[in-house]
């Protein structure tokens, strides 16, 4: 592990000499290269060199206990060595997190798509708040939320709802969110008072770029048409809806939401690309079938993740054994306590099983 450290604070300094050279600047992809590795290795860098100070601290401390003969000095040597021993210890955890391998898609902006499950209305009417938690933790975080497509019910529920998380390490935070949420409540609509228990699935994709993935023109067929449902002027009164249909996998993609047909069909491309994307993931994870197991909530969509109890105001993360008596804040947004559980959780399986290797 050190000498891995040792050849990253070597690459570390070559790119600092790199990047204040006076033609890096002129060359906007190579800059923006380099300013990401710099960006990836500066916090490994830092604790490691913090850990190297500790380090130094422990010898200095220890050749003070054998040289000095002040008993008030070698008090606050011995202070300084249990501190230092303290801190080489909490670095050492915090740099094995840091090498372990990044996810590709960590920084990537995310996709989310929720659908109602089982409990008709009141599943649609989960959805939707759901939708709502996300879009208050989204604007927590200072990220931007942009809706793909919807499908509503009359109620004030959502059958379906897509929309595009943008922002610094979304999909290091949302991945989290994909499975099935299951809400345990007394429906508006049930005259009994008896407690129903409605499930919703999320499914958080990655924003794929061209590049990612190469839709072929021949798999695709376009179909372009008048908006439908509640809109404003221009909305429905022209040909602006785009569905896109992928011959190969079946997936069909409807967007509306735009005034503009150009813009519609961006995002219906976009969301294509982004399903299209997360099956190759999911092809993956299916191939490394042991991996995916050892993984927090990143795999198997149909795996049940959360509970949503309203009469005992509490939320149970099944994944992890996180139990939270705080329901009104989280349907609120406030969800990051969860995730930070499930990112810790996600680093203890995959430190435990670099050590079995």
């Amino acid at each position: 592990m050190f000498d891995r450290l040792e050849d990253l604070l070597i690459r570390y300094e070559e790119l600092m000499s790199e990047l204040s050279e006076p033609d890096v600047a002129g060359n906007q992809e190579r800059f923006r290269k380099l300013m990401k590795e710099q960006n990836d290795l500066t916090p490994i860098v830092e604790a490691y060199k913090e850990y190297k100070a500790a380090k130094q601290n422990i010898e200095d401390s220890l050749a003070m206990l054998d040289e000095e003969s002040d008993e008030e000095l070698r008090e606050l040597a011995k202070e300084e060595l249990n501190d230092s021993k303290a801190k080489v210890e909490e670095l050492e955890h915090e740099l094995k997190i840091l090498l372990l391998p990044k996810d590709p898609n960590d920084d990537k902006n995310v996709i989310v798509e929720i659908r109602a499950g089982a409990g008709g209305d009141e599943a649609a009417l989960f959805a939707a708040e759901i939708y709502r938690m996300y879009i208050h933790y989204a604007e927590s975080q200072r990220w931007k939320v942009e809706t793909m497509e919807f499908e509503e019910i009359g109620i004030g529920g959502m059958k379906n709802v897509t929309f595009m998380i943008t922002g610094q390490g979304a999909y290091s935070k949302m991945k989290y969110e994909s499975g099935v949420h299951r809400v345990q409540r007394v429906p508006e609509t049930e005259s009994g008072g008896r407690i129903h228990t409605s499930t919703i699935t999320v499914a958080v994709m990655p924003e794929a770029e061209e590049v990612d993935i190469n839709i072929d023109e021949k798999d695709i067929r376009i179909d372009v048409m008048r908006a439908s449902g509640n809109g404003g002027q221009c909305v429905n009164t022209t040909d602006s809806a785009v569905r896109l249909t992928h011959y190969p996998t079946g997936i069909v993609i409807y967007s509306q939401t735009e005034k503009s047909q150009l813009q519609n069909k961006e995002k219906a491309f976009a969301l294509l690309r982004a399903k299209l994307y997360d099956m190759e993931c999911q092809k993956a994870h299916d191939a490394e079938a042991e991996a995916r197991r050892s993984q927090i909530g990143t795999g198997d969509r149909s795996e049940k993740i959360r509970t949503y109890n309203f009469p005992q105001g509490r939320v149970t993360d099944h994944r992890i054994g996180l139990t939270l008596y705080k329901l009104d804040k989280i349907m609120d947004g406030d969800i990051q306590e969860i995730i930070d559980a499930c990112i810790a959780a996600d680093q203890s399986a995959k430190l435990a099983k670099m050590q079995d290797n």
